[in-house]
């Protein structure tokens, strides 16, 4: 790496994107864990 290159940092958007899918998909998770739970439960 020279210091003239640039930073290698995605943009802002696309950092706020990523958080939100790990979000979601964090959320999805739980949620099957939790329907599983419930039908596993009838």
């Amino acid at each position: 790496m020279l210091w003239s290159d640039p930073e290698n940092k995605p943009p802002k958007e696309l950092r706020d994107a990523e958080n939100m899918m790990r979000r979601a998909g964090l959320v999805l998770a739980l949620a099957m864990v939790v329907a599983m739970f419930v039908l596993g439960t009838r």
